[in-house]
This record gives structure tokens, C-alpha cells and sequence, in this order.
């Protein structure tokens, strides 16, 4: 499936992403890469005493070798992290590391920094940089960031003490669940030579997260004294992380880049599953479709490569032919939300009767699967109206709006939705849920208006 831009409410989002260069990063969504991310982690969190379902995780697309935790239990990994990885134990070392700081509670102590940052008004900052203007929906919702780096340091440079503490719980919750703490050392000597680069250069892994030779040390004293520490890597993890880092490269990168990386003298898996995205990118669709079919040949109850199949078809304009793998696709990944929405998609684009009716509840199973996924919403609301249900149309463009952080439209649609919902209803309770919630937000913000226009008049500034 295409990665869709995810859209995550200003509440969640909060915090870090507003320190990130201003460039063209995106929350990417995939369901395969949610999964993967899902087996592997899950037993870390609860190693740490989490509850899995608690913790999110979230995928940036940036060349940055980055990862981060913010606005609570939240980690965020950068696709270039992913990249730089030279295997998944890598990849588990920083993941145990990032809950290192949440169960560290490191993120509490984070006022400090706070009032380090002063007149950079860093709340406002934030708030500004994670406001999601709702815009065509099928585009998905662009995410704007912006920092500085005084507010950088200070919001986001953890103490070494820090540092050193979530090294050490990493390597205890690896050891919880039998895997060697080594991978963390190995991708830390990768970047030690970060360190002598000037600041500017440097990956922002390396300003967020100061290495020291002393820390690395220590880190390693740790690892010997592990009964896993010569723990072979999973074999089918390893696997599954060199499939997804292939499928990113084909995705993000250049397809040129993508088809050097991947010749076709190379005829495994990994390699197709790269060039069928290269090749979709260049518009060369009879050679993805080539690449597709290979992939589903090889493994025909994988649902990622019917979902990239169908996506191919649907792009060309093959709807029809494209709900035959998007079913399949379904049928084999029933709680994939994103594989849902794509073929609940496919369904309605041709606004057919029978299949208006088969997406339905197809789209209604997506939704209560993910309630962030505004693109299932805008399509439910699309069905609602087209079956002159406007109460349940309000209510799920209200849904779309809210998971997006726009809060006025939000409530906008959630008043509409209450004028014709039964009282009572879970329905009519969801839509006083988002009011409940949007309205004092809203009202601040009208008073806040009036106060400046107030202002503008009693002063003859001129507002624009």
C-alpha cells in the first residue's frame, strides 16, 4: 500500500516536532511497516513494564538518522534511522533506548529546559508548527515544522546523565526478552564519528542524543555481562526489516537510485519488492506489474503485495481490476485498517450502488480500528451522503476534522450531526464527546480575536 501522510491531532503531536528543520518531512503510514514495528516492539514495552497498546509509534520520512520520544508515550523513528540500521537488532537497541526515557520519566523533567528557552516562547512555537491545515483529503494533511536551535537545546538535549540511564534500561529490557544488547553498541560506534563534525553537519540523533566514549564503555560493560549477548539476530525479523528497508528506499528514493541499489541481476524478494515501488514511481507500469506478480507468486497469502498490486491497478485507472486484490487483500489482513481504507476506496470511486453498500461497513470496521485515519473518515462521510444519511456524513466529517486537530470544524460538524442524530444514540454521544471538547478550545480562541480586535481599535493598530 502507498504510504498515506498520517494525520495526528496537535495534542498528540506536541512537543519535538517543531525543533526538526524545516523541510519535507510527512508522517508516513504503512500497514506492513505499523505491523513490523508492532511485533518487534511490543515485547520491549512490556519488558519495561508498559502497556503496549499505550505507547505509539510513528514513522517520519527524513534522511535524518533521528528518533525521538514526545508528548508522553510517543516514539518517533526516522526513515534514515531505518536506513543507516545495518540489521534489526539495531533498529530494537533504539527503540529500547527511546523507552529507556519514557519509563525513565525523562520527558517530565522537561520544563526545565522550558525556562532555558525564555523568550523563544517555545509553547506557542510548538503549537504553530504542529497546526494541520485540513486541505484535499486525498492529498492527506500537511504537517508544518519549524525550529530554532537555541530552543533545540534546550528542549531536547538530554543530560548525559539521561543518556546514560536509558542506555542502561535499554540493555535491561533486551535482555528481558532475549535479545543481544550488541546491536545498540553497533549502531553508536556508527555514529561516533558524528561527533566531529561541526553542529550544523551533524545528524540531529547526535545533537539530541550526546555520545561519549564513557557512556559507551559502560554501555558495554553492561552487554558482556548479558546471557544474551551472542544471541543470534531472528532470522524472520531480519528478514522482514531488509523487506521494509527496501520497500522505503523504493518508495522515497530517486527510482534511479533505487534500481542501481536493487539490479535486476538480483531476483530475491527484497530486491523486487524494492523496484515494484522504483518502477511505479516512473510510471512503468507494465514492469511493476511484473515485479507484483513475482511477489505474489512467490508468496500468494502475503497481503502486502496484493495491496501493492491493487494499488498499481487503481493508479493506472483499472479500478475494477483493482478490487480483486484489494479484497484479497482484506480477506487475508482483516485488521489492517490502511489496507481497509484503500479498498474501501476503491469501492466507492466509481459511485456504484452495490459496492457503496459493501463499503460501508468495510470503512466502519477501518475507523474503529484507527480513529486517526481521516482518509477512511472523508470516504465514510462520502457513503453517508451518498445514502442521504447527513446526520452520520456531519458526524464522520466532524470525526475527520477532529482527528486532524481542526478543532472548529470539528465542532462545527459535530453540532450539525447532534440536529439529527437520536438522543442517546452512541452516535449522538460521540458528537457531544467532540463538542465537549472543541468548544471550550474554540471559545478561548473567539475570546482571544475579540481581545485583539479590542486592542486594534482602542490603539488604531491596523491587524492584518
Amino acid at each position: 500500500m502507498k504510504y498515506f501522510t498520517r494525520t495526528i491531532a496537535a495534542l498528540l503531536l506536541v512537543l519535538t516536532l517543531a525543533t526538526l528543520p524545516a523541510r519535507a518531512q510527512s508522517m508516513l503510514r504503512d500497514a506492513e511497516t505499523e505491523a513490523f514495528l508492532r511485533e518487534i516492539s511490543d515485547p520491549i514495552f512490556v519488558a519495561a513494564g508498559l502497556t503496549p497498546q499505550s505507547v505509539q509509534m510513528y514513522l517520519i520520512g527524513d534522511p535524518s538518522i533521528n528518533a525521538f520520544v514526545a508528548g508522553g508515550q510517543n516514539i518517533f523513528i526516522f526513515t534514515g534511522l531505518w536506513d543507516e540500521a545495518d540489521d534489526v537488532n539495531q533498529l530494537l537497541g533504539v527503540i529500547a533506548h527511546e523507552t529507556g526515557h519514557i519509563t525513565g520519566g525523562h520527558l517530565a523533567r522537561i520544563g526545565d529546559a522550558y525556562a532555558k528557552a525564555g523568550s523563544y516562547s517555545i509553547l506557542s512555537m510548538v503549537l504553530g508548527a504542529a497546526a494541520m491545515i485540513a486541505g484535499s483529503p486525498d492529498a492527506g494533511m500537511g504537517i508544518l515544522m519549524a525550529g530554532q536551535n537555541a530552543a533545540q537545546r534546550s528542549v531536547l538535549a538530554y543530560s548525559r546523565v539521561q543518556e546514560s540511564s536509558a542506555d542502561q534500561a535499554g540493555a535491561s529490557f533486551l535482555e528481558g526478552i532475549e535479545v543481544s544488547g550488541n546491536g545498540l553498541i553497533e549502531f553508536f560506534e556508527k555514529l561516533r564519528q558524528q561527533e566531529i563534525l561541526s553542529q550544523i553537519n551533524q545528524d540531529p540523533y547526535i545533537r539530541t542524543h550526546p555520545l561519549t566514549s564513557q557512556r559507551i564503555l559502560r554501555l558495554q560493560g553492561r552487554v558482556e555481562t548479558s546471557p544474551y549477548k551472542d544471541t543470534p539476530i531472528r532470522a524472520d525479523w531480519q528478514d522482514k526489516f531488509e523487506r521494509l528497508k527496501a520497500k522505503m528506499k523504493g518508495y522515497l528514493d530517486p527510482p534511479v537510485r533505487t534500481l542501481r541499489t536493487y539490479p535486476l541481476s538480483d531476483t530475491s524478494i527484497t530486491a523486487r519488492y524494492a523496484r515494484v515501488y522504483a518502477y511505479h514511481k516512473q510510471v512503468n507500469f507494465d514492469l511493476a506489474f511484473a515485479e507484483a506478480e513475482h511477489l505474489i507468486a512467490a508468496e500468494p497469502n502475503n497481503p502486502y503485495f496484493y495491496e501493492i498490486y491493487g494499488q498499481i491497478l487503481f493508479e493506472n485507472g483499472r479500478v475494477v481490476e483493482a478490487l480483486v486484490p484489494f479484497e484479497k487483500a482484506a480477506s487475508l489482513a482483516p485488521n489492517q485498517p490502511l489496507i481497509l481504507t484503500a479498498y474501501g476506496q476503491a469501492l466507492i470511486a466509481r459511485d456504484d450502488p452495490d459496492n457503496m453498500t459493501i463499503a460501508l461497513p468495510i470503512l466502519e470496521r477501518a475507523t474503529r480500528l484507527d480513529p486517526s485515519n481521516t482518509f477512511a473518515w472523508f470516504n465514510l462521510a462520502r457513503i453517508y451522503a451518498w445514502k442521504e444519511m447527513p446526520a452520520m456524513a456531519d458526524l464522520a466529517t466532524a470525526e475527520r476534522f477532529f482527528a486532524a486537530g481542526v478543532g472548529g470544524q470539528a465542532m462545527i460538524h459535530a453540532r450539525r450531526a447532534l440536529g439529527g442524530l437520536k438522543v442517546g444514540t452512541p452516535q449522538w454521544l460521540r458528537a457531544q464527546d467532540i463538542l465537549a471538547v472543541t468548544e471550550p478550545i474554540f471559545e478561548k480562541q473567539q475570546r482571544k480575536q475579540r481581545r485583539k480586535r479590542r486592542f486594534s481599535f482602542t490603539t488604531g493598530t491596523n491587524i492584518q
